[in-house]
């Protein structure tokens, strides 16, 4: 059964554009066929526990002599990486926030990055070596080739690290520009062009979708 885990990151939960796109690719792909399975998590309304003891870095093989993180969160841990590690293709919703991803997105990878289990340590471990990953993102401003703010961006940038050279995943990344031309007066010139974007973001991740789901597992 060909499987989506659809990530959602977003505090806006009334006019996100990430949450809208990802929505998008996960409907194509639901509609590709009845065995076409999505497995949504939202991240913000279901937000993860922090990492209440630092022994969960690694697995129980490589933590430090008397390591005893609690049971709830070790538990948590194998549910998060099991739930990936089934999934054909992973879809995360990543708004860009204060030049970084969310807290709520950080904490999930926290607990799914573990050298030994999913990435390469003491063994050539990466489970997910060349599964798709497609992160969606969103920029309120502009962050283009010459202008001042290029290279602020640390959202994307950590996720093809991440889940690109540290697990393996072929990473495919959608940003979509100036969420906030609607309403910060100083980029209303800027409505059209975030309008356009906008849309080919949409038809971009629907044909990526379509490209995916008749991809076989």
């Amino acid at each position: 059964m060909p499987t989506l885990l659809h990530l959602d990151s977003s505090a806006d939960l009334r006019h996100s554009r990430t949450r809208v796109l990802t929505a998008r690719f996960a409907e194509v792909w639901r509609n590709a066929g009845p065995d076409h399975l999505v497995i949504r998590r939202d991240l913000h309304r279901d937000a993860l526990p922090h990492f209440p003891d630092p022994a969960l870095h690694w697995p129980p093989r490589l933590r430090p002599a008397g390591a005893a993180p609690p049971l709830e969160a070790e538990t948590l841990q194998r549910e998060l990486i099991e739930e990936l590690t089934d999934a054909d293709v992973l879809l995360v919703g990543a708004p860009l926030y204060n030049y970084s991803v969310p807290s709520t997105l950080k904490a999930w990878l926290d607990y799914i990055h573990i050298p030994g289990v999913t990435v390469p340590f003491d063994g050539p471990t990466q489970p997910l070596a060349g599964r798709p990953a497609v992160v969606v993102s969103s920029q309120g401003a502009v962050y283009d080739p010459g202008t001042p703010q290029e290279g602020w961006d640390h959202a994307v940038p950590v996720l093809e690290i991440v889940l690109g050279a540290s697990l393996g995943m072929a990473v495919t990344a959608v940003t979509v520009p100036l969420g906030l031309a609607e309403t910060v007066p100083a980029l209303a010139d800027q409505r059209e062009r975030a309008a356009a974007e906008f849309a080919a973001a949409q038809e971009t991740l629907a044909a990526l979708a379509t490209k995916l789901a008749a991809t076989p597992s």
